[in-house]
């Protein structure tokens, strides 16, 4: 049963998970690493990429805290770093750097030998599975760690934003020609503002934890 506060963990995990992978942002830039491909080599990108991606998320997000013990490191002090990394690209978002960065990344593999294969680069590492992605999917999985349903929830978003964007590479052809730079632009600044209210948060929440720990 889907009760409001499980309701409320989904929304915020959409909400952030949607924001750093930004379905809708790597569109364009899925179009023009496969310019010029066949369809069935863009459908096996399409799969691949979002599968490695998705089973490099799923990893950090089942085995992050145990790898965190290990190194020494606190989940407090991993909240707020995630946090200020989050904030950081919020404001790459908000200034239209984000996306510039990307395009340029894009570029490099586009106009080398070995850009056939771009499943896992750049597509899987770092624009699906990024140091954002995987710092957000961390903190939302730690900040329910006692409640398995909670979590179970958080990775059924994660399954849904990967499967968006698999849906959107799989119709990028067709959706190339409605979605125009003006509307990506507008769409990421607007994100980029509510991933900033959420870093805060994190931040707040991993000083508020150490302090009472």
């Amino acid at each position: 049963m889907l009760t409001p506060a499980i309701f409320d963990i989904a929304l915020t995990a959409f909400v952030s998970l949607f924001v750093i992978i930004d379905p809708l942002g790597l569109l364009p830039i899925f179009i023009g690493l496969t310019q010029g491909a066949s369809a069935a080599h863009k459908r096996k990108m399409a799969f691949k990429g979002v599968l490695i991606g998705g089973v490099i998320l799923v990893f950090f997000a089942l085995l992050g805290d145990h790898f965190l013990e290990l190194l020494g490191v606190g989940l407090p002090a991993f909240r707020i770093a995630g946090g200020v990394m989050l904030f950081l690209i919020a404001l790459e978002m908000v200034f239209d750097k984000r996306a510039k960065r990307r395009e340029v990344n894009a570029e490099e593999v586009k106009g080398s030998d070995f850009h056939e294969d771009i499943a896992v680069f750049p597509l899987a590492i770092p624009l699906i599975s990024g140091p954002g992605a995987i710092a957000s999917i961390m903190l939302l999985m730690s900040a329910n760690k006692e409640n398995i349903v909670a979590q179970s929830a958080v990775l059924m978003v994660l399954a849904g934003v990967l499967l968006l964007c698999l849906t959107l590479f799989l119709l990028a052809e067709k959706l190339e020609r409605f979605v125009g730079d003006t509307i990506t632009h507008i769409i990421s600044r607007v994100l980029g503002i509510v991933l900033a209210a959420l870093a805060i948060q994190y931040i707040l929440d991993g000083l508020k934890r150490g302090l009472l720990s």
